[in-house]
């Protein structure tokens, strides 16, 4: 079985120097692309280059960019094939949860993470990444916590993003002992975690937060 790579981010890119190094040491390949999910909005193309700047100055020179719309679906999980890393952006998290979770293309996503490609998610792409997407009332239009599905790549835990400005600390502590998942991951704006095999690897930035569950008495 392949190694499994995930980098979250608690807020928006660049990259921190050490993860943004090796995030690209892992999908560097003679024939991939590192692929980046967004949903699009005016001045994506300048945005991009948040992301493949770093990328570049560790030898990436290809992209796969795609915007996620539902008449691009079939057309974009067919460009995730031959991709050797992924990074899926930030931004309205319902929105990236209904275009990826539960489609061809979060399959693919998941076939290729399973394979050792690494992922990458950034705000609203780290919220993706559990089995439960917990998007909190700041973070939708309906004001209310909402509770969908996630990825899965984190099947014992709960994320997060933006913990100190959003003061999500409370919210956290309820999530894990709500799910009953062994622990919640609170990350800070220029904060990711490395995880490893679904495992806390490393740290980069100072606002990383753990929120265990309460023990049976």
């Amino acid at each position: 079985m392949m190694e499994r790579h995930l980098f979250l981010y608690g807020g928006s890119p660049p990259f921190g120097e050490r993860f943004g190094k090796r995030f690209a040491e892992l999908a560097l390949s003679e024939q991939g692309k590192v692929a980046i999910l967004f949903i699009p909005r005016d001045g994506w193309k300048q945005y991009m280059r948040i992301y493949t700047a770093t990328l570049a100055a560790y030898g990436h020179s290809k992209f796969e960019y795609l915007p996620l719309t539902e008449d691009l679906e079939e057309e974009n999980t067919n460009k995730l094939v031959n991709c050797s890393g992924i990074i899926i952006s930030g931004g309205e998290t319902e929105k990236y949860q209904e275009r990826i979770v539960n489609t061809s293309i979060g399959k693919q996503i998941n076939i290729l993470y399973e394979q050792g490609i690494p992922v990458a998610g950034f705000s609203a792409g780290a919220l993706l990444s559990p089995a439960h997407c917990i998007i909190p009332p700041i973070d939708n239009t309906r004001g209310e916590k909402l509770l969908l599905k996630g990825m899965g790549f984190l099947n014992d835990a709960v994320i997060s993003v933006h913990y100190s400005k959003w003061q999500e600390d409370k919210n956290l502590k309820t999530n894990v002992e709500e799910l009953d998942v062994s622990v919640g991951y609170g990350l800070d704006d220029g904060t990711a975690a490395y995880f490893r095999d679904g495992k806390v690897e490393e740290i980069e930035g100072e606002g990383f937060y753990v929120e265990r569950k309460a023990q049976a008495l």
